[in-house]
């Protein structure tokens, strides 16, 4: 069974070195966050996810959900007392406001904590982090009334939340919704219809569930323009708070599918159900659309995550496994064979997973930190280019780190050789879980689409104009360190092939939007390439700074000197590929697959 343990000296590097988050104390909420406060969390969270969860995430996979004859759902042995620990400890509240019982934390403070449940155990996480973006969205759209009614219990995580807007007919399409809203006297709705595919639809951690759910009003526009949002609780509330009668929404039925078995993944019956309207008719994507967001930045996490628990345990395997002998003679001559971390290639893999995690993990937490700043800057100019960078970076955080996660997570699996493909061992389980982070939230297609076809454009070009200046800014400020300059090369080669597929995106895609369709994948892994180059040289800096302090540093140093030297230069080829357009891949006639 796979071991876990939360990488707490490179989350605190990043969080209290790398980002500073003391420097932003004058912030609501980051007023009380120092090194102790970031540490103590930190440490806690580990010790949560290596003693309670990580234990449960085999149980999980084994056992799976069960829908019960009356349409309950149990889930894992074990998952109903760990979630009741969760709460009880307070993790929901920490990024919550004081007047919902919250203390008020940054939210990169819960992207941290995120990732550590996720890597301990992604489908017990995906119950906490699908409720936090449902209250999020509430609280973003919601009426007072609303807010009141739902906001502390969710906030709490006494009750869960859902998004609900996959239906048998549309998944990415959602303007073929066909789940129905009748208005009744009292100003409720009536709904109907059927979900799919709705993570913690029906479970027995909690007591209530709060749905939101993207309908159609009687007499609504067609397509996306006519979608409203509902709260539609699983048990109404009645004024003083108390639960009410049983709503008439059930779970019809669970998917049996390739990972997360943990969590239950409902087909969701909405048969006349009472509902409430979330904010004006007909525009109900733009709230659920704050939830999307949140949810598309947490899968990125996710994967990031697995790669992190596949690493630690390659790792492990490579040291302690005796097979052959290194080929510049016997490095263990008293054993019958050397461990297989002296081969070159078993070496590789394990470089690739720690410089696309230690890397990726940067770019997520400075990513959130901009989440921050967008709504507690006081500074205009802060705000709009923190709200910038979000809009452009969240596509690229979901597809990137989830496209390159994957692929780390089965490199930990490679490691093990024969051993890997057993259910034994685990890793398989981690290749299977992991799987879903390229599909749900948007497959890793529609976020290079949304990259290319909407983010780079808004505002005539500003936010990735403000990212191309910002390198432009590091490296001028460091030109000058002879030590960084391998960094600096590297970020400075691969920022102007970005700038070199962006310029080819503005005069070819607008002419043939097959073109921008079609370069929107490897524009998008350029992109990332680029993001965790910045990070690395921006961790170099730091790096070799405190060298010789602790090897933390000189380790530092090494991994993102082989992300240069080995991951790097596939921009080159994503620049190429993205350059060749639509032609290549449209010129085969449909009926000729």
């Amino acid at each position: 069974m796979p071991q876990y343990q939360a990488p707490t000296r490179d989350i605190e590097f990043i969080l209290n070195e790398l980002l500073s988050l003391q420097d932003h104390s004058d912030l609501s909420g980051f007023d009380e966050v120092n090194e102790e406060l970031v540490s103590a969390v930190i440490d806690e969270c580990g010790k949560f996810g290596r003693d309670v969860l990580a234990p449960l995430n085999k149980v999980g996979d084994e056992q799976g959900c069960v829908r019960n004859p009356d349409g309950s759902v149990k889930t894992p042995d074990g998952f109903k007392d760990a979630y009741g620990q969760f709460v009880e400890n307070g993790w929901p509240l920490m990024n919550k406001p004081a007047n919902m019982g919250g203390q008020n934390l940054p939210y990169i403070m819960s992207m941290a904590t995120s990732e550590i449940l996720s890597s301990a155990n992604m489908a017990f996480g995906m119950y906490p982090g699908l409720t936090s973006g449902a209250y999020e969205a509430l609280m973003a759209g919601g009426s007072d009334a609303q807010k009141a009614t739902y906001g502390p219990n969710m906030a709490s995580g006494a009750w869960a939340g859902t998004m609900n807007l996959t239906e048998p007919q549309c998944g990415t399409d959602l303007g073929l919704i066909k789940t129905k809203a009748v208005e009744q006297a009292d100003g409720s709705y009536k709904i109907t219809g059927q979900k799919i595919w709705i993570s913690g639809g029906e479970q027995d951690l909690t007591e209530n569930i709060i749905h939101l759910v993207l309908a159609r009003i009687e007499g609504a526009p067609d397509g996306i323009k006519g979608i409203s949002l509902f709260v539609v609780p699983k048990f109404i509330v009645n004024e003083d708070g108390s639960l009410g009668e049983r709503n008439a929404l059930s779970c019809g039925g669970l998917e049996e599918k390739m990972g997360i078995h943990g969590n239950a993944t409902c087909v969701m019956n909405y048969d006349g159900a009472t509902g409430w309207l979330v904010g004006e008719p007909h525009r109900g994507m733009r709230t659920m659309f704050v939830m999307m967001n949140e949810a598309r930045l947490g899968v990125g996490l996710q994967a990031l995550a697995q790669a992190e628990l596949a690493y630690q345990n390659a790792a492990d395997f490579a040291v302690n496994r005796l097979q052959s002998r290194s080929l510049q003679g016997p490095s263990a001559p008293d054993k019958p064979a050397d461990p297989i971390i002296v081969h070159p290639d078993v070496r590789r893999m394990l470089m690739d997973q720690r410089a696309f995690i230690e890397g990726g993990r940067a770019f997520a937490y400075w990513t959130a930190l901009h989440g921050d700043l967008e709504h507690k800057s006081t500074d205009p100019a802060v705000r709009q280019k923190a709200g910038d960078y979000m809009a452009l970076l969240t596509p690229v955080i979901k597809a990137f780190l989830t496209d390159r996660g994957y692929k780390m997570v089965n490199e930990g699996l490679q490691v093990h050789g024969g051993s890997g493909f057993t259910r034994e061992w685990g890793m398989e389980q981690i290749v299977r879980d992991c799987r879903i982070t390229l599909i749900y939230e948007g497959t890793n297609g529609i976020q290079a689409l949304d990259l290319v076809g909407r983010k780079l454009a808004a505002d005539g070009g500003r936010a990735i104009f403000s990212f191309f200046a910002e390198i432009d800014d590091f490296i001028g400020t460091h030109d000058d360190n002879a030590e960084l300059k391998v960094f600096l090369d590297g970020l400075r080669e691969v920022k102007a092939q970005l700038v070199d597929g962006t310029q080819w995106l503005m005069k070819n895609g607008m002419s043939d939007f097959n073109n921008a369709a079609a370069a929107s994948t490897d524009y998008l892994q350029l992109f990332g390439l680029t993001a965790l180059s910045f990070m690395w040289a921006r961790m170099a800096e730091l790096a070799l700074r405190k060298r010789g302090s602790d090897p933390f540093y000189d380790d530092k140093l090494i991994t993102g000197r082989y992300f240069v030297a080995r991951i790097l230069p596939e921009g080159a080829s994503h620049l190429v590929k993205l350059k060749t357009g639509a032609a290549p891949i449209m010129a085969l006639a449909d009926d000729r697959f």
